[in-house]
């Protein structure tokens, strides 16, 4: 009797587990051949901001509030670039040069 339930208890475990390494690898492959990523988002409050979609060759802009989701405009292929946004570096020097705080970068 015991054995029985050690036996339906280590099938129920497996197939736990091929359900688990199943979502895992559908995941990873969608990912990588993922036609949508974000670019970025800005927030301007609870629930509220502006994201940055880019989907194939388009970047779509798009207001988010809690209840809707409204195309703002569309940049086609080369229309707009995308800069990378400053390394740590960059920015330390930056604010290392910024004579507020009485920093002199010589």
């Amino acid at each position: 009797m015991t054995g029985t339930y050690i036996h339906m208890a280590a099938a129920l475990a497996f197939v736990i587990l091929l359900i688990l390494a199943g979502g895992f690898f559908l995941k990873k492959r969608q990912n990588r051949f993922g036609l949508m990523s974000i670019v970025g988002y800005q927030s301007f409050g609870p629930k509220k901001g502006v994201a940055a979609l880019k989907i194939g060759k388009e970047i779509l802009i798009l207001g988010v509030t809690q209840n809707e989701m409204r195309l703002l405009r569309v940049f086609k292929d080369g229309e707009l670039e995308l800069s990378e946004t400053g390394d740590f570096h960059g920015k330390l020097k930056t604010f290392r040069s910024s004579r507020h705080f009485g920093i002199d970068s010589r």
